[in-house]
């Protein structure tokens, strides 16, 4: 699958080119394997994101997901909303990630 372009962060520069198939292989490209964990926080933030047109700090996603951040960490190996927004096809994070 060709990838729609991305920024020099991996971001979507066009967000109306995503598609779940679309996030699931930018992830594979960057080596990074979604499990159904994962997948469900990713939907979630967009869920989120549509409902309230901003892309909440980590903490708040978390509370609002019903997940322990301390975890989400731990599935992600870094800060969660980086990669949640990336594959998402969402703005980039601010703040607290």
């Amino acid at each position: 699958m060709e990838l729609p372009e991305r920024d020099g962060d991996g971001y979507l520069v066009d967000m109306g080119a995503w598609t779940p198939e679309i996030g699931r292989a930018m992830a594979d490209a960057d080596g990074v394997e979604l499990d159904d964990a994962k997948w469900e926080q990713v939907l979630n933030a967009r869920r989120y994101f549509e409902d309230f047109s901003v892309v909440p700090p980590i903490r708040k996603f978390a509370k609002h997901i019903g997940v322990d951040q301390k975890e989400m960490f731990k599935q992600w190996n870094c800060g969660p909303m980086k990669p949640i927004t990336k594959y998402g096809g969402l703005p980039k994070p601010t703040g607290c990630v």
